[in-house]
């Protein structure tokens, strides 16, 4: 490993963290179904209770490259319902359902870049209002982390460093998301800002040695084409914005076959094309992801690689009048 202090290394980190568009938060690959890992708002949003693991390695054959692992779960908190049971679950509902209105929500993660390594928790509180024709969503969340750096993947110039001989390089770190989320049968447009509090980085009394978090907003948007009753096509955008002004917009297209397949493609600004793909049976749904990098990295990986595995309880019953496909 190359010679570097400790200090240069977490610079480096947050630098470049920025300029590689919003990297502080975990990179998601299929993001469109956990939606509420980017909004709060979404917990609840179907009236499924769900589990989802995610795993994520980015950037395979760079050593030390990133790696996120997720454990979510969410559901809702609903009352007696009037759905028919011989309903699709892909297919909006004809009869209506006296659903409640509070969604709940959580996960546990681990993200790993380097020489940082991050391990924390969020819980999420939702809030769902039926309209005239679709239903309008408010989402809040308190989450906490442990941000630490492996002093066993230190090599540095002098053992006389005092930042890392005399601190203990971790330190938990609180912040708060917020969330809104319109949606319909035929469409969704949500909005949502992470890392609200701008949480500090501080492993010393050296203000020096001190970073902040930034401050991050979303824009979700998409819509539902059905071209016939076995083929949905949902082009879907993403769009990530930090208030230090570093962009980044996902453009999607994902097409379902017979309720049971679904294929897609999306586009990360400057980065990356993405391939994915899934299949779901009875309750439960696999699918993978692969990044083929556009950037300078890609002469150095071979790209990136996610796999995701839910199942969804309950049955037509609990179900929502639609399942809006974020």
């Amino acid at each position: 490993m190359q010679k570097i202090t400790l200090k240069i290394a977490i610079i480096l980190f947050i630098v470049l963290g920025a300029s590689a568009k919003a990297q502080q938060l975990p990179l998601l690959s299929q993001y469109m179904f956990n939606g509420f890992l980017v909004n709060p708002a979404v917990a609840g949003l179907d009236g499924y209770t769900s589990v989802t693991l995610t795993a994520r390695e980015q950037w395979l054959g760079l050593a030390d490259a990133p790696k996120t692992h997720i454990i979510a779960f969410q559901g809702r908190l609903l009352k007696n319902s009037f759905v028919s049971r011989n309903k699709s679950v892909w297919r909006k509902f004809v009869k209506k359902s006296r659903s409640g209105r509070v969604g709940f929500g959580g996960y546990l993660y681990n993200d790993k870049n380097g020489l940082i390594d991050r391990t924390g928790g969020q819980l999420t509180y939702a809030y769902h209002l039926k309209m005239r024709k679709g239903q309008l969503s408010f989402g809040v969340s308190a989450n906490v982390y442990q941000y630490s750096v492996d002093r066993n993947l230190i090599n540095l110039e002098s053992d006389n460093d005092a930042l890392v001989n005399n601190n203990d390089l971790k330190m938990f770190i609180p912040d708060f998301n917020f969330g809104a989320y319109y949606s319909t049968d035929k469409y969704y447009l949500g909005f949502a800002t992470n890392q609200l509090a701008q949480s500090s980085i501080q492993l010393s009394n050296d203000n020096s040695s001190q970073f902040r978090s930034y401050r991050q907003y979303s824009l979700t948007g998409g819509c539902n084409f059905e071209v016939n009753k076995s083929v949905v096509i949902v082009p879907s955008v993403f769009i990530k914005m930090t208030n230090q002004l570093v962009s980044q917009i996902d453009i999607s297209s994902k097409v379902y076959f017979n309720e049971s397949y679904y294929a897609g493609l999306s586009y990360r600004t400057g980065s990356a094309f993405v391939i994915m793909g899934g299949v779901t049976v009875d309750k439960f749904t696999f699918g993978y992801a692969f990044d083929y990098n556009l950037n300078a990295i890609r002469k150095h990986s071979f790209g990136s690689h996610e796999v995701m595995a839910a199942i969804k309880f309950g049955d037509s019953a609990r179900r929502y009048r639609w399942i809006n496909r974020y």
